[in-house]
């Protein structure tokens, strides 16, 4: 019974770092195919105002992933890692390779220099979610197993390229979803519609990118496609699916809900992946049972969930809330050289 719920709370955490993380990378995926410097230049601002105050912190679920994997389900680390290690160490070294990109393109004195930084940062944020979704293809295909040894047949079959590229229009989605409501955030009206009109096209890739990978699974994943039409699989391939038609109507119309919608449409593909691979973490060779670690470990695992609950949850809440409030814009050059005003209109004292 342990073992379950700590199953459902790593398949809880995956969806949230598919969620947060993948609006990040989507936002490196429209920096990459925003144009050149001039035509580029006002949807690069917007990306550096809205991921600057927290994309890191979307990292706290990939490691909250970790965490669960190696010690509540050591087997299921051991297998994955080793017989996929060289897809997920090209999605770290991503990773790293996107963080620092972001991090020096904006105070890069010379153009060459941005440039190069942009470039490193947009290309590794198409390339990690790729590979990212490739291993997830091949845990869900059921090529990797206990023992299985390293090889490209682990990630490289159809289910993984498919699974790699809905990653791509997924995290292309929720970027351009996020972004449309931050440029309306920005008071930026023709970046509200230069971004609803890519959320849209996204939106109508990854549908027509999620009934592709459908067929695929059926020859290449049948344990996980007969999940996905049949049971709690087919219930939220439902609510996916009528998630995506409330976003695509929400988009048309002024407010923030069709962030919620289409966070919706990826918890809920996410969640009916899981729900269609039940009982096994590896289909069809490592149940969840037989994958968990020992008892007093799950235990202890559970109480760090609930603190995790109690604690951090509500504190990544509140910097989103603080964020999609305006409440952490950075200081310009005036705000550093004279005080603002008060709530109450008065003068602040000079920094």
């Amino acid at each position: 019974m342990t073992a379950d719920l700590i199953a459902v709370v790593l398949l809880l955490a995956v969806a949230a770092y598919a969620c947060a993380g993948g609006t990040d990378y989507g936002a490196g995926f429209w920096d990459l195919t925003a144009g050149n410097a001039e035509r580029g230049k006002r949807p690069r601002w917007l990306i550096d105002h809205a991921m600057a105050p927290v994309w890191e912190v979307n990292n706290v679920w990939l490691i909250f992933i970790f965490v669960i994997m190696w010690t509540g389900f050591p087997t299921l680390f051991q297998t994955v890692f080793s017989a996929m290690w060289l897809p997920l160490a090209l999605a770290a070294v991503g990773m790293v390779l996107r963080g620092a990109g972001f991090a020096f393109r904006k105070p890069a004195r010379r153009l060459v220099g941005r440039r190069l930084y942009g470039a490193v940062f947009a290309v590794a944020s198409l390339v990690t979610p790729f590979f990212l979704g490739a291993a997830v293809g091949g845990v869900a295909s059921g090529r990797v197993a206990p023992g299985t040894e390293a090889s490209a047949d682990a990630w490289s079959s159809p289910t993984s390229v498919m699974f790699g590229l809905v990653a791509i229009a997924t995290t292309a989605f929720l970027g351009a979803v996020f972004l449309a409501g931050d440029a309306r955030r920005f008071e930026a009206p023709d970046l509200v519609g230069y971004f609803r009109g890519r959320a849209l096209a996204s939106l109508a890739v990854l549908a027509v990118l999620a009934v592709i990978t459908m067929f695929v699974t059926h020859e290449d994943a049948p344990h996980v496609w007969h999940g996905l039409t049949h049971g709690l699989g087919l219930f939220f391939v439902v609510l996916a699916g009528v998630a995506t038609l409330v976003t695509a109507w929400l988009l048309r119309t002024p407010g923030n809900w069709a962030r919620v919608a289409a966070v919706g449409v990826v918890a809920s593909a996410i969640i009916a992946w899981g729900m269609a691979q039940r009982p096994y973490l590896i289909p069809t060779s490592l149940t969840v049972a037989d994958g968990a670690g020992a008892p007093a470990t799950l235990t202890w695992l559970a109480f760090v969930t609930l603190v995790a609950v109690v604690i951090v949850v509500p504190a990544v809440a509140f910097l989103y809330w603080l964020d999609t409030h305006g409440e952490l814009e950075e200081l310009t050059d005036a705000d550093l050289r004279s005080g603002g005003t008060d709530s109450d209109g008065a003068e602040g004292k000079p920094l």
